[in-house]
């Protein structure tokens, strides 16, 4: 890791909870200060004479002026989160008593910290490396029973450990290769060249496996967009408001209600499914704010994981359906057809439909089939079971360096099949060293660590 920890021996402090009104709030001060601040603030005892992982009541003063009664939580280096002398806060939730606080700390030299910055001192302290410190971040924002497993996986070390075992692999390896370096002038072989083929065709299929993995990991963590799309009348805002159980859009009998789009989320076996409910789409209108509408559908409609064109079974005609599939299947677009109002459809209307690949039929109105229609969603977008306690990458940096990994394997096994020297391999196994340390952390930089915990939410 190319990182100086100068400049990162000062003490901090920051609100860990949300700000605003509630029961309490947490203060959190990290630093080799923290308990010479807090003990001039906390008469009753000496903390630094107490011991780690312990909790103490008592009373907030600032020169004699009463705060708060509040709860200290001690955490005493290295056995902390930050690896350093970490007290916690606990106060009243009140905004004012809060800021009251904080100001006493800063007031005796203490920094206010940066976004990400207690976890960053983590990282830099050797307490996380650089996935599980990221992992953070996505389990703070995680919104699914998926989004949250995957990102507890990944705090926990799973995919640290994965890119571990490829790690030590090579470096067994790139050992044998340097060794012989150092005898290049006795013309010998220390490093099996059949077995070391073989080793890097399993760790080309291990890569790999993780690189397969993102797609399912970047539904996990963003959702899917899915696009409700169709003429006018379809029954597009009724078919919304029956997914959500709520009545979301506004639903009448007069045709082009819905001028633009609307975006509501919804959870289907622990994936979110970002639903876009579009304005209906006819060629020829004369109305200028709807021809807008019909525009953003279109678009919504190219840029959406998942296009569910809804119809009226009563209405369409078959050669219409067609031609749309046609432009759907031009587009590359992942689609299905919905025929609507199948509940009060005569039997020979619907059966005309049943050549269609991809096609179900319900009633929005009177929620039928509604359910086989979620099933559907789920089976079109989910390749894969999120629900495995096998690693799932859903961090595009992390995608990315594993491309870049398995462009540096395949230049190693090309380099073995056509038995270039040794000098040469050892170039090409340090770039899939350097690969993966990017990943962890091992190989950064501090305008890439900046980036990333800019990303954070202050007190953590």
């Amino acid at each position: 890791m190319n990182i100086s920890l100068q400049g990162w021996d000062d003490t901090i402090v920051a609100l860990a909870t949300a700000p605003g009104i509630g029961a309490i709030g947490v203060i959190r001060v990290s630093g080799p200060k923290t308990f010479e601040v807090i003990n001039d603030l906390f008469p009753s005892k000496d903390l630094s004479q107490q011991a780690s992982h312990s909790i103490h009541v008592g009373m907030l003063k600032d020169n004699g002026i009463l705060l708060d009664e509040v709860v200290l939580s001690l955490f005493k280096n290295p056995k902390s989160y930050t690896g350093e002398d970490v007290i916690e806060i606990s106060c009243h939730g009140s905004p004012f008593i809060q800021e009251k606080i904080i100001q006493a700390i800063a007031s005796r030299g203490i920094r206010m910290a940066k976004p990400g910055e207690f976890t960053q001192r983590a990282f830099l302290k050797g307490k996380l490396d650089l996935t599980q410190a990221e992992a953070v971040a996505d389990l703070i924002a995680s919104n699914s029973e998926a989004s949250q497993r995957a990102a507890l996986h990944t705090m926990r070390g799973g995919f640290s450990n994965d890119l571990k075992q490829l790690r030590e692999s090579l470096i067994g390896f790139s050992a044998l290769i340097e060794l012989e370096l150092d005898f290049s002038q006795e013309d010998v072989e220390f490093a099996d060249r059949t077995q070391f083929k073989n080793l890097i065709a399993s760790l080309q299929n291990a890569t790999q496996q993780l690189i397969d993995s993102f797609k399912l990991g970047n539904v996990i963590k963003n959702g899917v967009q899915v696009a409700i799309i169709g003429k006018p009348n379809a029954g597009k805002s009724t078919l919304l408001n029956t997914l959500l159980n709520d009545n979301r859009a506004i639903v009448s009998d007069i045709a082009g209600t819905t001028r633009d789009t609307i975006e509501e989320v919804l959870n289907i076996e622990g994936v979110l499914f970002r639903l876009i409910d579009t304005a209906g789409i006819r060629e020829h209108t004369q109305d200028s704010i709807e021809q807008i509408g019909v525009s953003k559908s279109k678009e919504k409609m190219r840029s959406a994981q998942v296009v569910l064109y809804l119809f009226d079974v009563e209405e369409m005609g078959v050669t219409e359906l067609e031609n749309i599939v046609k432009e759907f299947e031009f587009e590359k677009l992942n689609y299905f057809l919905v025929g609507n109002k199948a509940d009060h459809a005569r039997e020979i209307a619907i059966e005309k439909f049943k050549q269609f690949n991809n096609c179900i039929f319900i009633s929005a109105k009177s929620n039928q089939h509604i359910d086989e229609l979620k099933s559907m969603l789920v089976k079109k977008t989910i390749t894969g079971n999120i629900n495995s306690e096998s690693t799932i990458v859903t961090n595009a940096r992390h995608h990315q360096a594993l491309l870049q990994l398995a462009t540096s394997l395949d230049e190693v096994s090309n380099g073995l099949e056509n038995r270039i020297p040794g000098d040469l391999l050892a170039l090409d196994i340090r770039q899939c060293l350097h690969h993966l340390g990017t990943i962890t952390g091992q190989i950064t930089h501090e305008d890439q660590l900046d980036f990333i915990f800019s990303k954070f939410c202050i007190g953590k």
